[in-house]
């Protein structure tokens, strides 16, 4: 195949049915862009000598070097096959963990994606995250078993034992697939039976029949990999052969005489021929038959494979004789066998051959869009596709036909951001020359040859400069120079006023539906838009221009600039792109920050937000080195920001630049984009932000040497706990069980908080379910300000009370009795993983209800207040008591709030009763009518004189120089709650990876060794199968990461290399604030307890960092006297 014209592209772009938009995806270094390299060599792009080695994909220079991919890019490759002409295109994907969001971005544009799995290192932690990427995308794998050769080289496998390998990898991958299967039809059950609400006493029985049934009925035959079935291919991509069973199927038929059907069926199986019956029977292992897979297929690539490694000349020639290959006398004579084998495989079994015709044949095209992939890209947040409007819901048959016609909506997908140098967009490029302009310039090269012989003795100086010129495409010519312009002029303005390097945005994205076209005006959607709120706004079949439509949030009308065809490293100018295409957009950076929905109508909701794998939690400072370069900075991270998926940029309260991301890897790529091409300035990095959560536990029942806790500790606790009473003031009272009574500096109210742990489970469930509680929270907001209550659908109702019976079903026991339904708010930011629960006798308030029934005087008198104590609360969870890090697993019981002064006025007689209403409704000036009867009251009080008269004025000052009652309520809460932390056990909650790690069997106790000084636990370690390779499953500390892949390599000489992925919250058990108190512990720890305590240590660098007081001596322990002599 060569390479290909840019009209014959265009031309297969209209024919939807021939497209495929395909990714590869992969665990790191299993071989996705070396792959990639021979598909894209079979197009002529590059030359097939350099496929593998030119890593054509990797267009970054960091990429090169380190030799893995960063970023998702795309290619787009032609293919023919049996007289039909396929469009591919083709996206490499990146396999460390660090960036797995571009595969996110990746697979959400594709229909279908190949799954690269290395032969020897088999199913990698990374490969079943992206398995389930795809699956969580409903895009169809295909599976290539790669590095084969690896079996034969490295290994030394013999054909039979390879087989058993490879059918051992299939297994694995088969099993993963069956997993998500099964998961999926038991959801779907789930939700049926939750719908059906069957009878209860049948349950039981009928569950598990239903199980079965769910199971059976649904065919799962096409999800598994098999050869036989077609959709598993056998390479070795560096050595560049490949083959799909249909090729020897093929084969063997002619020089056998067996159906080709039938020899597809056993090829791969324990299946043997008896060649005297010419039959295929099954196996019998008994007599040492040899399946046929290993007979026919791998023990010809082993013997190919010994001669070439052994030199055997005469076997070589004889080999490709019979093959009928032609071998090049350069490759015959090279001394490296690795050049011989390449050049036979490549001829004898094509990879690009074998791969490309399994996705042609069994990758859907865009026509082949499932209905239930569309209606899951349309329900954004907790919609049902059903809660939709109907002119979004008919939008569906317009994604399912991919129509191009005029009528059809445009809609298309915008997946990511990614920065391209300007010059090396197709319309900066200077356009190749005309043959006429050819010879013109070639006439005056010889005019000036001429007269340079003619002028022999200014040779030197003439020579340098109009050579120096005529190869620069000469800018004296009168043509060029015309050139030069028209260039110019075709360039967008900014380029040229912003210096050369200028970077410019393109959207990578995908036409769903309707023809994209050059200069349409289209709508952007970002991912909060509702289009209920836009048919809300505007009546139905509006026609006004798209300029005159009202502004709706989340939406922007744009045009689209420019648009392009992606060649991996090339762009190419594109008039209009048909549905089901993949392209690049220019001009849109001003309106999508990292993805977007484009519509023509704007009835069409945005599509789901892209699931990424990893969550971005390393956090570095950022600052220029030269504080006058502040707003390069600051512009440089905008521009990353958009640049990345999954980068997050925040400037905190302090005023520091954060960058937030995913690994050490993806940060130092984040760092190195900000230094050369976003902000072009020197920057220096803080250390590793590492984020920490605070919690309390239950009191320990043994101290620190594992004695029970006695007597005489507890002696010691009071004597402790007095010291530390002494430190609280005046006003706050703490009871022996925790509880916190704190009065307002007015006097006014009085508050009782209790901390208590929340159990585990509890947590989780907060965690997980925390959109859950968001959208809670907007509900309730909305029923408060009186909108309407249409927003809630009949599933998230169900979601919510699913919820709240799993709360139940955890919180149980006597002092957690009623609990839930007194919940009141979540926190921190009102959907955390913290509760507020509020016992109070007066005032009922729970996040369940809202305040939809209760509209009585007492609930409104209440609200206000309440609201003042609940952001008591959400200030109190932001930033907790040790190291104002954010609180977790922590519920505060609100025992009794009374407002005292109130009550004994309401008791007393009616004019205090009206005076102190006037001091508590002063402040809340958002509703009329209560402060109207305030001014009321206070007339009334001041026309009956009496002796109290003065001194409640006065108290009323007084309380006016506090400032408002709702202030001093939000204060007193959240002093109150950091009180009741301080009085049970405080503990930090240490964010972890979980870390697998493969090594050989000699480098096994240096691993162990790095993981354990970094305060590192292994849960598990197994050997994998054929292989003297373990995998190692450990959990990891965040805060003792950093540097932790390098030492380990280097400790193991590159044998072992980690993979960390952020996995969950843990506790650290060490009190940070321990001292020894008992006899035991003093003689073991000693008065100083000089042992370092991991959690005070934690605790006081984060204090440090946020400049807090830490308390620590300078000189410690200066007993050793440290002579001149001893310091030499």
């Amino acid at each position: 195949m060569v390479l290909n014209s840019l009209d014959k592209m265009i031309q297969l772009q209209k024919n939807t049915a021939n497209i495929r938009n395909i990714c590869v995806l992969a665990h790191v270094d299993h071989g996705k862009t070396t792959l990639a390299d021979c598909l894209i060599s079979s197009n002529g792009i590059i030359s097939s000598r350099l496929a593998g080695k030119l890593r054509y994909m990797d267009s970054r220079e960091d990429e090169q070097v380190r030799g893995i991919t960063m970023k998702s890019s795309a290619i787009s490759l032609l293919y023919a096959k049996d007289k039909e002409e396929y469009l591919i295109n083709l996206i490499d994907s990146p396999g460390h963990v660090d960036f797995s969001s571009e595969v996110s971005t990746a697979v959400r544009i594709c229909d279908g994606c190949i799954i690269v799995v290395d032969a020897v290192e088999g199913v990698c932690p990374q490969t079943q995250a992206v398995l389930r990427q795809a699956w969580l995308e409903n895009i169809r794998p295909v599976l290539v078993i790669n590095k084969i050769d690896r079996l034969i080289v490295e290994l030394k496998f013999t054909p039979q034992e390879a087989y058993s390998h490879l059918k051992n990898i299939l297994e694995q991958i088969n099993a993963l697939t069956g997993t998500l299967f099964t998961s999926k039809v038991l959801e779907e059950r789930a939700e049926r039976e939750t719908e059906s609400q069957g009878n209860p006493n049948s349950d039981p029985g009928e569950q598990v029949y239903d199980w079965s049934a769910g199971l059976e009925d649904t065919d799962d035959s096409h999800l598994y990999f098999s050869p036989d079935q077609g959709n598993v291919v056998f390479t070795s991509a560096v050595d560049g052969w490949g083959f799909g069973i249909e090729h020897f199927a093929k084969i063997y038929s002619q020089k056998i005489g067996i159906k080709k059907e039938v020899l597809l069926k056993t090829l791969w199986g324990d299946y043997y021929i008896n060649m005297k019956a010419k039959k295929i029977m099954k196996v019998d292992q008994a007599k040492g038959k040899k399946p046929l897979f290993v007979q026919l297929i791998l023990e010809n690539i082993w013997s190919l494979y010994d001669a070439v490694l052994k030199k055997d000349k005469e076997k070589i020639d004889k080999i490709v004789t019979s093959l009928g290959l032609k071998m090049g006398a350069r490759e015959a004579r090279h001394s490296d066998p690795k050049v011989q084998l390449s050049a036979i495989c490549s001829q004898w079994l094509p990879i690009a051959h074998a791969v490309l015709a399994m996705v042609c044949q069994k990758l859907p095209s865009p026509l082949d869009i499932t209905a239930e992939r569309v209606e899951k890209l349309m329900c954004t947040g907790s919609h049902t596709f059903d809660s939709l409007p109907p002119e979004t819901q008919a939008l569906k048959a317009a994604f399912m036909k991919c129509g191009s016609e005029d009528t059809a909506p445009v809609i298309i997908f915008v997946s990511k951001m990614f920065a391209v140098d300007a010059k090396a967009l197709p319309q900066n490029k200077p356009r190749p020359l005309t043959q006429e302009e050819i010879a013109q310039r070639r006439e005056r090269a010889r005019q000036r040859h001429a007269e340079k012989l003619a002028a022999v003795q200014g040779q030197a100086p003439v020579e340098s400069a109009p050579d120096g010129g005529a190869l620069a495409s000469s800018p004296e010519g009168e043509d060029p120079k015309g050139d030069e312009q028209q260039v110019e002029s075709m360039t967008p303005a900014p380029v040229p006023q912003e210096g050369n390097n200028q970077e410019t945005f393109i959207a990578f994205a995908r036409v769903f539906s309707g023809v994209a076209r050059r200069g349409k005006k289209i709508f952007v959607l970002g991912p909060k838009y509702s289009p209920v709120e836009f048919l809300q706004r505007v009546p139905l079949g509006f026609s006004a221009p798209l300029d005159d439509l009202p502004a709706v949030p989340h939406m922007a009308c744009c045009t689209l600039e420019h648009l392009y065809l992606l060649m991996g490293r090339e762009l190419e100018d594109l008039e209009e792109v048909p549905p089901g295409n993949v392209l690049g957009i220019g001009g849109l950076q001003d309106f999508v920050l990292k993805s977007a929905t484009l519509c023509s109508l704007p009835s069409c909701p945005p599509f789901i937000p892209l699931s990424f794998e990893a969550a971005p939690i390393v956090r570095v400072a950022v600052e220029p080195k030269h504080p006058s370069e502040m707003p390069q900075l600051v512009k440089g991270m905008k521009l990353l920001n958009q640049a990345d998926p999954c980068v997050q940029i925040l400037i905190q309260e302090t005023g520091e630049h954060v960058l937030v991301t995913a690994g050490e890897v993806h940060l130092q790529r984040c760092l190195d984009d900000l230094k050369e091409r976003f902000a072009k300035i020197q920057i220096s990095v803080s250390e590793p932000i590492i984020p920490f959560r605070e919690t309390i536990t239950k009191p320990p029942k043994v101290d620190m040497v594992n004695e029970e806790i006695g007597k005489q500790q507890k002696v010691a606790v009071i004597h402790q706990m007095k010291d530390e009473q002494s430190k609280i003031p005046e006003g706050v009272q703490v009871d022996s069980d925790g509880l916190v009574t704190m009065t307002t500096p007015n006097k006014l109210a009085t508050l009782s908080v209790r901390a208590m742990p929340l159990p585990e489970e509890v947590t989780q469930i907060l965690e997980e379910n925390s959109d859950l509680i968001r959208s809670m929270e907007q509900l309730t907001s909305s029923l408060n300000e009186g909108k309407n209550t249409q927003m809630i659908h009949q599933k998230t109702q169900e979601k919510i009370w699913e919820f709240k019976r799993k709360l139940e079903q955890h919180l149980t026991g006597r002092k957690w009795r009623n609990t839930v339904d007194q919940i009141w708010s979540f926190g921190p930011r009102k959907c955390g993983p913290n509760i507020l629960v509020n016992k109070g006798e007066d005032f009922q308030n729970s996040v369940w209800t809202g305040l939809a029934g209760t509209t009585s005087k007492e609930a409104s008198r209440y609200r206000d207040m309440g609201n003042s104590i609940v952001n008591g609360f959400q200030l109190a969870t932001l930033s907790g008591p040790m190291c104002e890090e954010p609180l977790m697993g922590v519920c505060f019981v609100l025992e009794k709030w009374d407002l005292n002064e109130f009550e004994e006025q309401r008791a007393g007689d009616e004019q205090n009763e009206e005076q102190s209403d006037l001091v508590r409704e002063e402040p809340e000036e958002g509703e009329p009518c209560p402060s109207r009867d305030g001014n009321q009251e206070l007339q009334d009080g001041a026309s009956q004189p009496s002796e109290k008269g003065p001194s409640r004025r006065g108290e009323s000052a007084l309380a006016n120089c506090y400032g408002p009652l709702s202030g001093q309520l939000i204060a007193t809460m959240k002093e109150a709650c950091r009180y009741a932390l301080q009085a049970k056990p405080q503990r930090l909650v240490a964010a972890m990876y979980t870390c697998d790690i493969m090594a050989t069997g000699d480098v096994l106790g240096r691993v162990y060794a790095v993981v354990s000084k970094r305060e590192g636990r292994v849960l598990q370690e197994e050997m994998k199968e054929g292989t003297d390779v373990f995998i190692i499953k450990a959990v990891l500390p965040v805060a003792e990461s950093f540097g932790f892949a390098d030492e380990i390599r280097k400790r193991t000489s590159g044998l072992a290399s980690p993979q960390l992925v952020f996995s969950h919250w843990e506790i650290i058990p060490s009190d940070p604030f321990w001292v020894p108190t008992t006899e035991e512990e003093y003689l073991h720890f000693g008065e100083k307890a000089d042992s370092e305590n991991q959690a005070r240590k934690y605790m006081n660098a984060v204090r440090k960092r946020k400049g807090l007081y830490v308390e620590e001596k300078i000189v410690e322990h200066a007993e050793k006297q440290r002579t001149l002599s001893k310091n030499k």
